[in-house]
């Protein structure tokens, strides 16, 4: 693993073929591309806007804009997931951010995640997971890490369970996802829960 010490973004980070790197205007196809193969793989799961709420009327390069934006103000931390194939070529395969990150006596952050259903299997998000958290950790010093999960998401409930996050019971109604307000549980991570070798010390060598 390569972590980059500097607090400031942009921050990329990898460990074997498993990479974080910002967003950039340059992955508007690619982006779209994995969205569109995947869109009845992550629909369940996608977060939406709640009725009345005004469009954002984002496109994609304003969506980089704003997120480099948020990362540089120190308020998230917004990665692209990279997946390297054994001839070296790196494609983009998802998506990884820690946002709503809270300093002074909170020191808190929420993780939220996609990947393309190509590399599910992997490791990759576990993987990716725990190169944030660690650096959210150690870097931006966050005391706390939080996932929100829905009860049906088997998945993405694996990847808490690898990581040993804490489960914190259900969170009724707690964010709008695929078109109406859904229940969430909610696990969480405390600095000190997190032994030397971090969480990638955490996952098995065949995950």
């Amino acid at each position: 693993m390569n972590l980059r010490r500097a607090r400031r973004w942009p921050v990329g980070l990898q460990h074997g073929p498993i990479g974080l790197r910002p967003l950039r205007a340059t992955d508007e196809d690619a982006w779209y591309a994995v969205r569109a193969r995947n869109a009845a793989w992550t629909l369940p799961w996608d977060a939406t806007r709640p009725p009345g709420t005004p469009d954002s009327g984002l496109t994609f390069r304003r969506m980089v804009r704003r997120l480099d934006a948020d990362a540089r103000a120190g308020r998230s931390l917004p990665w692209a997931i990279t997946w390297t194939e054994p001839s070296g070529v790196s494609r983009l395969v998802g998506q990884l951010t820690i946002s709503g990150i809270t300093y002074g006596s909170a020191r808190w952050g929420m993780a939220g995640y996609w990947v393309d259903r190509d590399v599910a299997g992997r490791g990759v998000v576990p993987t990716a997971l725990a190169l944030g958290g660690d650096y959210a950790f150690t870097v931006v010093k966050l005391h706390r890490l939080e996932v929100a999960i829905r009860p049906e998401n088997a998945n993405s409930l694996r990847v808490v369970e690898k990581l040993g996050f804490r489960a914190e019971g259900l969170r009724p109604a707690y964010m709008h996802v695929n078109g109406a307000w859904r229940d969430h549980l909610m696990f969480a991570l405390h600095a000190e829960e997190v032994d030397p070798a971090g969480l990638l010390g955490r996952l098995p060598a065949d995950h």
